[in-house]
């Protein structure tokens, strides 16, 4: 659906799931960055002669993540357990889960989650399986091992920044081809395709401190303007 585009009324926070500020045609929110897992990282902890394998893997979705579950499953299926915990997004307000995978509730993801919630980082899987030794640990014991094997692999992380962007798609005439293109030079926004017609369609990733700007350029030269898929990618 293609809206006329109208200049933006100001910023607030909006709740997850609700429309987004193109939607609405109202407010954009201010980008900011958040750090990100540069890489993969692995690391193992014996605690007890019970053996806990460590998985950190940068993820952009809950199918990554489930993949990530997936593949952790398959390297180590002997495992007793693998209890994992992951959060996509700006750690402020991303969305996240854990499972504790047979484990007493309670004992493992939630500490896998917390501790990935201190670090204050996002886009980020956490798997740890467990090989149980034969001594059991208690629920305190589990706690701690959990939060261990997390707050090990989570501190021998890298991490880079991530810009929050939006993709949309903009219906213009031929003679904005070229404003647009300039444009998206000027404000670090990527023009990803254009399909030529009786008009033409662009679509255009740009980082979201600069979608009020988008906006009122669209506002100003008339052009349409339809959501896509929301994105995001490292600095």
């Amino acid at each position: 659906m293609w809206e006329r585009a109208q200049p933006a009324k100001g910023r607030q926070s909006r709740p997850a799931g609700s429309q987004s500020p193109l939607q609405q045609g109202l407010w954009y929110p201010l980008a900011m960055t958040y750090p990100t897992p540069a890489g993969p990282v692995d690391r193992e902890l014996i605690i007890n002669k019970s053996r806990f394998i460590a998985w950190l893997r940068p993820v952009q979705d809950r199918d990554q993540a489930q993949a990530v579950l997936e593949q952790a499953r398959a390297r180590y299926p002997d495992a007793s357990h693998h209890c994992h915990a992951w959060l996509i997004g700006d750690p402020r307000s991303g969305q996240g889960a854990m499972n504790d995978d047979g484990e007493p509730s309670g004992t493992a993801g939630k500490p896998i989650f917390n501790v990935i919630q201190h670090k204050g980082v996002g886009d980020v899987m956490v798997v740890v399986s467990r090989y149980f030794g034969g001594v059991k640990l208690g629920a305190g014991g589990l706690v701690r091992a959990y939060a261990g094997a997390a707050e090990a692999v989570l501190s021998a992380m890298r991490v880079t920044e991530q810009i929050p962007e939006q993709t949309l798609t903009l219906q213009l005439g031929f003679a904005d081809e070229q404003p647009l293109r300039h444009w998206c030079d000027q404000h670090g926004a990527r023009l990803d395709d254009i399909q030529y017609a009786q008009t033409v369609s662009a679509r255009v990733t740009v980082p979201d401190q600069h979608l009020d700007a988008l906006y009122a350029f669209c506002a100003a030269n008339g052009l349409l303007v339809g959501a896509g898929p929301a994105r995001e990618r490292p600095a």
